[in-house]
């Protein structure tokens, strides 16, 4: 085919990609048009568009033909890599994102719209509404997960500081600023955070990090062997707030919180009606202070049946709680 036609032929399917979907379609004359748009060129036969048009298909670029009012032939691409509730699910996590600056969120939902049709594209939501970036560097955090990226898919170990930020605002180095060798094994986005989980070559144990934290990161020569690992468990154990000692507990909760429950432990959790007013909950979980401070949460509307010990524990919070606010009342 000749340079031209191989021209037409590409542009033509552009117009058939941006232009059409399962609602949009052009006729031959509308496609003639566009094309002239495109091109630069005066006019296009007929049969021309006609012929690209089975040249397109055979190379596995589905066009879709369908007889309108008059007999009028119109033609569209409906075929997409991604169907539109997808689409919509990537964009609504880029904005739920809140270390990606809404500069960025901009460019990359940009590119997710070119997966679809201009009229499609349309539809989705827009960065500028709902602008939550997070006063966060996020050429930083961007730097951080390209390396973890590599080190994992290469088995090598990183190394870098971490640490936080204290009242004053200041970043603060942990452990006086010594390097962390780590063997990287996943990195997850948890809780609008990115974590590096690895083992620390110091104590040998496996670690979470925030990526927001990391300083100074480096993809060193030195290769590990990845231990036995079991990604989802470590999740659950850690960031779940079940981590610790492992008993059965029961508690009550107002019905309100049915759902809340169902949520948190899934909808094959152990739960029986008590009353009109309360049902109890009764499964297995680690003892921690995340767990006390989730069952704090809901207040009067929470409480622990068992066992005796963590009763104590949360009776023993509530407690301080309370003094907390008497001294201040006694103090005001």
């Amino acid at each position: 085919m000749e340079r031209g036609g191989n021209y037409r032929l590409l542009n033509l399917r552009d117009i058939l990609f941006e232009e059409t979907d399962d609602m949009h379609e052009l006729g031959i004359s509308e496609l003639s048009e566009k094309l002239k748009a495109y091109t630069g060129e005066t006019a296009f036969d007929n049969r021309t568009i006609k012929r690209d048009l089975e040249t397109l298909e055979e190379t596995d670029f589905e066009v879709v033909q369908n007889t309108g009012r008059y007999g009028k032939i119109h033609f569209s691409h409906q075929t997409r890599l991604f169907e539109t509730y997808q689409l919509r699910l990537i964009i609504d996590a880029i904005l739920s994102a809140k270390f990606i600056t809404t500069n960025e969120k901009e460019k990359l939902i940009q590119k997710v719209k070119n997966l679809t049709s201009k009229h499609i594209a349309k539809t989705l939501p827009e960065p500028i509404l709902f602008s939550q970036s997070a006063n966060m560097d996020y050429e930083l955090v961007k730097l951080n997960i390209d390396c973890v990226h590599r080190a994992i898919s290469e088995c090598k170990v990183l190394t870098y500081k971490y640490g936080k930020f204290n009242v004053k605002k200041e970043f603060e180095y942990h452990r006086n600023a010594e390097q962390y060798y780590v063997e990287p094994y996943a990195l997850i986005w948890q809780n609008d955070y990115y974590y590096l989980i690895g083992l620390f070559q110091e104590t040998n144990e496996l670690r979470h990090y925030r990526l927001d934290r990391i300083r100074n990161i480096q993809v060193s020569e030195q290769t590990f062997r990845k231990k036995n690992f079991n990604l989802q468990e470590y999740v659950d154990q850690s960031f779940h707030m079940f981590a610790g000692e492992e008993m059965r507990m029961k508690i009550r909760f107002d019905n309100s919180l049915v759902n809340v429950v169902l949520d948190r432990f899934g909808q094959e959790a152990d739960i029986r009606e008590l009353d009109d007013s309360h049902f109890v909950l009764s499964t297995r979980v680690k003892l921690s202070e995340g767990l006390i401070n989730w069952i704090l949460t809901w207040g009067h509307k929470a409480k622990v049946l068992s066992p005796d010990h963590l009763v104590d524990r949360v009776r023993e919070k509530v407690e301080r709680m309370y003094a907390v606010y008497m001294e201040q009342q006694k103090n005001g």
